[in-house]
């Protein structure tokens, strides 16, 4: 191979690589509107730019030939066929580490540090694929939840009772469930995790297991909600096998701080009223509601208003701005019907 024909393979994959990279980087910042997957993407670019511009960049110029390029017009069946926009940058991603590939094994012949650089791009490649693929899954999930209802189980509740309910406010348009199982044993509160969340799969509802992060990875929910008391969220995430959305409970703008810095999917912010559930817990009001949307609106973190929640308060809570909501004893007395309820309030906002 002439040193032309090993220029214009390197100038080639150079562009498709870049292309490639700046097709990411949109994707992360409009589409996903992610600060940080954003900035790795375009470090990225920054890099590969650096690694190349090693090379003389006349000669890369100069041996470009575009005209004669026999493979310009070779097209295969399917090949530029996207279904949505999360395939094009699946498809990027894929360009990218190809074209990285052939750079790091063309340039190792002209300066192997251009090639130790071109591969340090195709490892960051592979990561924030990896990392985009986890925030896509997990903002699919947030941006469904509307009504959040919680099923309580302790050790007097029957398990087809508890499913019963699950059953009738998915029928009633619930779009997430959260399993709270206190004073049962593991066995049978895995049992029933299992149960829970294979209905919520099957419906299309997001399934959330309470305080237990082994229980949650054990029944594949699609995620886990931690109290205050609870392990932290990095420890938390650790145990994960796959993509699950962390959430956490916060009653005050310290909490809250706190709970952005660990980076939870969404957080609970109450008790916005006083609470059936748990009494002991002073309503941190509408107020603290309002801050904290406010506070969330620069982040990724989806805010859920929990605490003595009810068709008639609703409008009212929904005048913080808030999305989301959580309730639970107000569903019981008729949950299909309380459910229907809610949803037509929250699709007002």
């Amino acid at each position: 191979m002439n040193d032309t024909s090993l220029y214009r393979i390197i100038d080639a994959n150079f562009n498709r690589a870049r292309e490639a990279l700046r097709g990411m980087e949109e994707y992360c910042r409009f589409l996903l509107d992610d600060k940080t997957l954003s900035a790795r993407a375009k470090k990225m670019r920054h890099h590969l730019c650096q690694a190349i511009g090693r090379l003389d960049s006349a000669r890369l110029l100069t041996a470009r030939n575009v005209v004669g390029d026999v493979g310009r017009e070779l097209t295969v069946e399917g090949q530029l066929s996207r279904a949505s926009l999360t395939d094009c940058f699946t498809a990027a991603a894929k360009r990218a580490s190809e074209a990285l590939r052939v750079l790091a094994e063309m340039s190792q012949t002209l300066d192997p540090a251009v090639a130790t650089g071109c591969e340090r791009v195709r490892f960051e490649v592979y990561d924030l694929e990896k990392a985009v693929f986890q925030a896509v899954s997990k903002q699919n999930k947030l941006e469904r939840i509307g009504l959040y209802v919680l099923i309580n189980v302790d050790p007097h509740t029957p398990d087809a009772v508890a499913l019963d309910l699950a059953r009738h406010c998915i029928a009633g348009g619930a779009d997430a469930l959260q399993l709270r199982a206190k004073g049962i044993s593991d066995r049978r509160f895995l049992t029933l995790a299992e149960n829970f969340i294979e209905g919520c799969k099957k419906d299309g509802v997001v399934g959330i297991i309470n305080d237990r992060t082994d229980i949650a990875v054990l029944a594949e929910a699609d995620g886990v909600h931690l109290g205050q008391d609870e392990i932290p969220p990095a420890a938390a995430r650790g145990l994960l096998k796959r993509p699950m959305l962390l959430g956490g409970s916060t009653h005050s703008i310290k909490e809250l701080r706190e709970a952005i810095d660990a980076a939870y999917d969404y957080v609970g912010l109450g008790p916005a009223f006083a609470s059936p559930t748990k009494p002991y817990l002073k309503p941190a009001g509408l107020d603290y509601i309002r801050q904290a949307v406010n506070l969330l609106d620069t982040t990724t973190i989806r805010p859920v208003a929990i605490g003595g929640i009810t068709p008639e308060n609703l409008p009212q809570v929904l005048q913080t701005g808030i999305k989301a909501v959580a309730v639970g004893a107000a569903v019981l007395d008729n949950p299909q019907a309380r459910c229907r309820e809610f949803k037509k309030i929250l699709a007002q906002v």
